[in-house]
């Protein structure tokens, strides 16, 4: 329920007020939104030097059969997770059947994707190397030395059997929010 204003208290206002006179405000012109600049992408490594890492080669990587990458900090819990196949994958890509050099840049390319989706896990597909010289699987063992140079990894172990088994292999990947905020600081 509104309150009716009474005459003598507007005359009572005006009278305690006095004379009042406007002021001229000058509104500035609209300003253009700016965008905030872009935080430009983390470089990826060139994956043609020779030891990038000191003592790592593609050479002297020996290649098991189940494959178990782990950086210093990832939590066990979350190791066993990506194991199980508990962590939702949220990219994948097939590799297997590509010669080594196209499958070197398709890599980077659905890494580059994966930082950009904000992609937690992916599952690379690199097939068991049968139809290979030898019955070895290259592009395993390539993966194996290769992922190994990206810092986004913070992870990756062959696949549970309905996933691939051991032709295939789940990628945990750093958060690009967490990565950025490091940097700021």
């Amino acid at each position: 329920m509104k309150r009716q204003i009474e005459q003598a208290d507007v005359e009572l206002f005006l009278q305690t007020v006095g004379e009042v006179t406007r002021l001229e405000v000058e509104t500035p012109p609209p300003s253009e939104r700016r965008r905030p600049s872009p935080v430009p992408r983390p470089r990826e490594p060139e994956l043609d030097d020779p030891e990038p890492i000191a003592g790592l080669s593609e050479a002297n990587l020996e290649t098991p059969e189940y494959l178990l990458f782990s950086r210093p900090g990832v939590q066990r819990r979350v190791l066993g997770e990506l194991q199980r196949g508990a962590i939702e994958v949220g990219l994948e890509v097939d590799l297997h059947g590509l010669n080594a050099t196209y499958a070197k840049a398709l890599l980077g390319d659905f890494l580059a994707e994966c930082g950009h989706r904000r992609i937690r896990c992916a599952r690379i597909i690199h097939g068991k190397g049968y139809r290979s010289s030898g019955n070895q699987p290259v592009l395993k063992q390539k993966l194996n030395y290769w992922l190994r140079l990206y810092d986004q990894v913070l992870a990756f172990c062959s696949a549970t059997r309905r996933d691939g088994g051991t032709g295939a292999l789940y990628v945990l990947l750093r958060n690009p929010d967490k990565s950025r905020r490091q940097q700021r600081r």
